[in-house]
């Protein structure tokens, strides 16, 4: 199957993969309302098998490049900066797994205490759908405060690149539309990524030791 075995048909399954992957009371009844159900369970598998095949297509892409360019393993020169090569290209591999355990660390603070938690009926600290509670117990400890800004700094070098790099590998980019996937994909990241940092560092300010 050429998706698996060329290089353009690997790097695809790569993109698609890639691109696919308040109050109180607001935030606790939408998490009340995914719980367990079919369809929110339903999703997660879905998201785990895409996160699944975007990691061992990582690792099978960069083993590629190793072998063909030696070190210069995700190396692209772009048409804005020729012979420039970004930070993040080089070192996407890096990342990946940076973003991977911080995938499994937020999986086993929030999945596992909410969703899995109410589909086997185990005890937990604080009701499942009580998502409200489980972001301030986890925002209180200043070493998970750390963990996610790290992984989220990661997650944002690896989509800054990896979002117009996927629109390139697909073919929907050309000298004029480069550039413009770039400031885009710069743009959505940042203001995604700033989102999520500010709910990390607002519950780790309310929640620190001295104003608990």
């Amino acid at each position: 199957m050429w998706l698996i075995n060329s290089s353009i048909g690997r790097k695809v399954v790569m993109s698609v993969t890639g691109v696919a992957l308040f109050s109180e009371e607001g935030y606790n009844m939408i998490c009340e309302f995914l719980g367990a159900n079919w369809y929110a369970v339903v999703a997660t598998l879905g998201l785990a098998a895409l996160a699944v095949i975007h990691i061992v297509f990582a690792f099978i892409l960069t083993a590629q490049n190793r072998k063909a360019r030696g070190e210069n393993r995700y190396e692209v020169a772009t048409e804005v900066n020729p012979g420039i090569v970004e930070w993040s290209s080089k070192n996407m591999l890096v990342l990946g797994i940076i973003i991977c355990l911080g995938l499994l660390l937020h999986l086993y603070n929030f999945w596992y205490n909410m969703m899995f938690a109410e589909l086997v009926g185990t005890y937990t600290q604080y009701d499942p759908a009580d998502g409200f509670a489980w972001i301030k117990e986890t925002f209180s400890n200043p070493v998970f405060v750390v963990l996610y800004i790290i992984w989220l700094v990661a997650i944002w070098f690896h989509l800054t690149h990896g979002f117009w790099s996927a629109m390139q590998t697909l073919g929907w980019s050309g000298k004029t539309w480069l550039c413009r996937w770039k400031m885009i994909g710069f743009i959505y990241t940042t203001v995604l990524m700033l989102a999520f940092l500010v709910v990390v560092l607002a519950f780790a300010f309310k929640c620190a030791p001295s104003l608990c």
